[in-house]
């Protein structure tokens, strides 16, 4: 098991080693000392994202969207609310596909609210669409478990 868990500021994208069993929740970040979790989403761009995947040894759930999408909109409150409950379970980000196209076609997204979760860098689930508000936590429970 591992002695200490690597976890990318949401701030300022520094890499920080926490002890394995110290609560994450607690945790500010060695380098700008602000929290490490705040249970609030994340906006990513291309470059930050990159960063937070290969770092980052706590799973990402990544909601791909765009402003002008209303089921886009209607997600994002549960989206929220699942990062206030399950954080620092996991990281959850948000990606503009208006502002980061290319890294939305990198992850071959062609219809938005696309939702996906990474585990050691890798896409280990997806799914398209609206999703009811205990989605996100069986969906850690199974892809990502504890």
């Amino acid at each position: 098991m591992a002695q200490t868990v690597n976890i990318v500021c949401p701030h300022c994208d520094a890499t920080n080693r926490l002890p394995a069993a110290r609560d994450a929740r607690d945790a500010k970040c060695g380098r700008c000392a602000k929290p490490l979790f705040e249970g609030q989403p994340v906006d990513l761009t291309t470059a930050r994202f990159r960063k937070h995947l290969a770092a980052s040894q706590v799973p990402i759930v990544a909601d791909f969207w765009a402003a002008w999408c209303g089921p886009c909109r209607a997600v994002a409150p549960v989206f929220a609310r699942a990062a206030a409950e399950l954080e620092p379970r996991a990281r959850f980000v948000k990606i503009d596909v208006d502002a980061e196209p290319a890294l939305a076609q990198a992850y071959g997204v062609r219809g938005i609210p696309a939702l996906f979760l990474f585990k050691d860098g890798k896409v280990a689930a997806n799914q398209a669409g609206l999703p009811d508000p205990g989605f996100f936590r069986r969906w850690l429970d199974e892809h990502a478990p504890a």
